[in-house]
């Protein structure tokens, strides 16, 4: 399983890429593979203010509907319009072209409540699995 180091994570499975004031967000490699086959992405409006650890997106699969929480507090300014036509990129490329949202952040102290990719990769490791 992949945890690449230059990103942050949270404990519900989201990847955080900070470029400055801006990030790119998406799920985990872990987190996919609990979804399984993605069918469906409900993607966040551009202007759209989000709130640290509350829904931002949707993901819905062939089992289930799953909410996308945002990492920290923003304001979205993309979203991923290819996973409209092919939500399975979630699936094959999550840390690549399957991240679902932009924002730009609005408190950067919010970075500091997330995980490392060392801290990350030690809880997936220790979850029971199923």
């Amino acid at each position: 399983m992949d945890f690449p180091e230059n990103l942050k994570y949270t404990k519900t499975h989201e990847w955080i890429a900070v470029q400055g004031a801006k990030a790119k967000v998406g799920v985990t490699e872990h987190a996919q593979k609990e979804i399984s086959d993605v069918v469906f992405v409900e993607l966040p409006k551009q202007g759209q203010a989000v709130q640290q650890s509350k829904p931002a997106a949707v993901v819905e699969s062939v089992k289930a509907a799953f909410d996308i929480y945002a990492p920290v507090s923003g304001k979205i300014t993309g979203a991923n319009k290819a996973l409209e036509s092919n939500p399975g990129l979630i699936n094959q490329s999550p840390y690549v072209d399957g991240w679902i949202f932009e924002l730009e952040i609005s408190h950067p102290a919010e970075l500091n409540a997330l995980m490392s990719a060392a801290q990350y990769r030690e809880m997936v490791l220790q979850a029971p699995k199923h």
